[in-house]
Formats: C-alpha cells, structure tokens, sequence
C-alpha cells in the first residue's frame, strides 16, 4: 500500500485545492496516469499518478484546500505496508516533546515531523476549552519524562492542583504544550500572522492539540466552511479568497507597496496601425494566425525596450541591486474565469512577427482554456496590458512583481484629430505605461512610451529601430 503526498508543484507553494478526481475508489492506475487537477496559487495543474496498482482511498474531496505534503491518494500496489517508525521531532520545543505520551514502538505511526506521534487505534477525549488538563504522575520517577522533572525542580511541583500520585495511576497523558510552544504547520502560522492572531493564546483542536486554520478563523471571528458561508442574509454572498484571486491579490498589494509606481499617459494617432493589421492579415504569413493591433503594439514594446534596456530590468532588494535582462519574456495580462494571469513569452525578443503573432494566440488561448501552467508564468520581464478589449481608454496598472515597467493599451476609437493644421477622424488610443521610480526615471520612462507611440503611429519605424 502506498500514498502519494501533494507535492509543490510551483516555486514554494504551501497549499493547493483539489479541483477534480480522475479516479475512483477500486479503479486501476498505471506510473504517470493522471489522477486528479489541482489549483494553485498560480494554476490548475494535473497531477499523475507515481505507482501503479488499484486506488485504495481518496484521502481528500473536491474543494478541499490540502496543505503540501499531505497525503491525497492510497493506491494498492500488492505490498505489504512498510513497518512503522517513530518520526525524530525537530521542531517543537523540548517540553512539547517529553509531554507526548510514551507509547509501544509497533503501534507508533509515522506523522509528520515536529508533531509527534499518535496511537493506532486509541482515540482522544474530548478536551475541555476552559482549563488545561495536567497529567497524573505515574508511581516510578523514572518515568516521568525528563523535561517535566527538571521543570518540577527548578521551580516548583508540576500538577499542584492535581491530587498525590498513586499505584495504579493512569498512564501520563498528552497535554497541550506550555505558552509558547504552539503546535502548528507552516501554512497555519503564516496565516495566524497575517491575521495577527498569537498562535500561544489558542487551544488547538488538530491531532496532539496542534492548531488548524479552522482554529485561527474562529479566533478571528471569520467564516471558514461552506455551512457558515451559507448562513449570511441573502442579499449577501461570501466568496471564500483563494487560489489565482488569491495570489493575485497578495502580489498586488506586495508590489503597490514595495515599488514606487509613477504612471505616464499618452495619446496616439494609431490610424496606420489599424491599416498595418488590416494588411498583415491578407499576407500568406499570417494566414492561420490572429493579427490584432495587440501584435503591433507588442512588436513595439520589444523594439523600445531595445532601444532603453533599462527599462527591461529589476530591483533587487536583497542584492541592493539592478538587474537588467538582455532579453525579453513578454508578459500579456488575461483575464480568465480563475482571476487574472500574467503568462509570459520566453525570448520574445528573438521572435519573428508571424513568430510572435502565433505565440500570442497560443498563449490567449491556453490562458482562456485554464490550462496555463506556473512555469509560463515565471520569469516575465516586461508586461502589457489590454484594457482596450474592455472598452476602456487608459488605467494606471500595477507593476507585476519582479519587473520595472508595464504598458496598458486602451481602445481603439474614432476621434477628431488634427492633421496638417486640418481637423480630420483618426483611430485614436490611449497609452499608460506604469514604471518603478527606482529602477526607471522620468526622461527614461518617457522616451521609452514615446517610442512606443511613435512606432504605432507610423509601423515603418518599427522595421528603422529595430
């Protein structure tokens, strides 16, 4: 019998929510048969499975948030289960430690490390919220466990409440740990500090004690399970924050409030643009590809970040550091029904026009598809965003983080212009370029959205520069 742990499928990822079972209980599965679609905070990712045999269990359900490492599936491979071994604690304070009951060494089951062990088939009472439980002292000093001794001697009796031990006392029983050695995986107490809940002042309810997230919730007063986000009045919905729209917003706010934004807006006759694409699609070249004005316009982001790499670069905070990329993954905003992805071109800059017309469309159409994965989404440079398709004329967009510089390209529409002193309609846009003040200046950030407009108002400029 074997059980397969959710593994980090991302860059550090510390949770993940089970989207859909491809396999039921009794079903057969062969090495990298895929099994079931998780979401991350980055994507929806198929996982396969990494033994063969006949599902035994499913260890967690769909819309179910499984922390990393926890087990998901059994699968029945035909061996017998290997035999048990006490897990070496190396994360709970010494006086957590000893406190965990002594129990024989072949009904110990392997947990994971830093929280003890638990019996095979013995079953917690419940624990009282109001006082803490202290144990009974067994008869034979030598089994009480050292740290409890020390503690007794150095400044008092352990259990003064208690009543005097005896032959024929119950075993030393497991007790929530001493102000501050709160029991608690990783993903819990980064959530307590972010809601700024002491991890010291809870009772956990988790194995050994061990605090959950329901706990922090309810610490908090927030509501953490569908039966409770069922209860609100009904002109009120409750949408629970994870996944995408989760990491989404964590980033915004990380980047809003790290890098100092300053934005810059121009207006651009793209009236030749329009006419380009309008060209370009007739061509054999484009033939089976979408050419829209975002092609042009991304043709001639990676032309002006040729022209000023500086804009192409990072701010190290580590390093102290400017890094500047020589060359270009070119990151375009979508919106897909999971939030807002930011996946990315690798080497744009080395792509020919159909090249990159067909790597756009590959990239939308993966994006709308829900299949982008966390490795497209690394690693961008640049980004562009397309608030035009909304019907929207500019914005000040956030930078993604880890880059200097994003351009947001608004609608195209007809508008009065003049023209050789002659008032005239021309196709019209608005362009927004956001910028990191401590990487790019102002004359730097403006030559660069100013070649932006010069090459969408005349496309021959594009082929001049680059």
């Amino acid at each position: 019998m074997k059980e397969f742990e959710l593994p980090d499928v991302g860059e550090g990822l510390t949770e993940a929510e089970i989207v859909r079972w491809h396999v039921k209980v009794g079903d057969p599965v062969k090495v990298n048969q895929i099994i079931v679609e998780i979401e991350t905070a980055k994507a929806v990712v198929e996982l396969p499975c990494p033994f063969d045999g006949v599902v035994a269990a499913l260890m967690a359900d769909e819309g179910e948030t499984v922390d990393v490492g926890r087990p998901i599936i059994s699968v029945d491979d035909g061996t017998a289960p290997a035999p048990a071994a006490a897990p070496v604690p190396d994360r709970v304070e010494a006086l957590a430690d000893d406190m965990v009951p002594a129990v024989p060494k072949e009904e110990r089951q392997p947990v994971l490390v830093g929280y003890g062990v638990k019996m095979g088939t013995a079953k917690r009472r419940p624990r009282k919220a109001s006082a803490l439980q202290a144990p009974a002292a067994p008869s034979d000093p030598s089994t009480v466990p050292r740290s409890v001794r020390e503690a007794a001697g150095a400044g008092g009796s352990v259990g003064e409440d208690a009543p005097p031990p005896s032959r024929g006392s119950e075993p030393v029983t497991a007790v929530r740990p001493a102000r501050g050695a709160a029991l608690a995986k990783p993903p819990v107490r980064k959530l307590a500090k972010d809601l700024g809940v002491d991890l010291t002042e809870l009772t956990g309810t988790g194995p050994q004690g061990s605090i959950t997230r329901d706990d922090v919730h309810a610490a908090v007063g927030t509501v953490s399970s569908p039966a409770v986000v069922q209860a609100v009045p009904a002109h009120e919905e409750r949408i629970p924050v994870k996944g995408v729209r989760k990491a989404t917003a964590q980033a915004m706010v990380a980047s809003a409030f790290t890098a100092p934004h300053v934005t810059e807006f121009l207006q651009v006759d793209v009236t030749a643009t329009m006419d380009a694409v309008v060209r370009l699609r007739q061509l054999p070249d484009f033939a089976e590809v979408k050419v829209s004005p975002l092609l042009l316009v991304a043709k001639a982001v990676l032309v002006a970040a040729r022209r000023h790499p500086m804009i192409n670069s990072m701010w190290d905070e580590v390093t102290q550091e400017i890094v500047v990329k020589h060359y270009v993954n070119l990151g375009i905003a979508a919106a897909t029904p999971r939030g807002l992805l930011v996946p990315n071109v690798k080497d744009a800059h080395a792509l020919s026009l159909p090249d990159l017309a067909k790597a756009l469309g590959a990239l939308a159409e993966t994006a709308r598809a829900g299949r982008t994965q966390p490795a497209e989404m690394a690693g961008g440079t640049i980004t562009i965003t397309n608030v035009g398709v909304f019907g929207v004329d500019a914005g000040t967009p956030i930078l993604n983080q880890g880059e200097s510089a994003i351009l947001a390209f608004g609608q195209v529409r007809d508008m009065p212009w003049v023209v050789d002193g002659q008032i005239v309609p021309r196709r019209v846009c608005t362009l927004a370029l956001s910028f990191d003040h401590r990487v790019v200046d102002g004359e730097l950030g403006s030559l660069f959205l100013r070649d932006v407009g010069a090459m969408l108002e005349d496309p021959l400029r594009m082929l001049a520069w680059n």
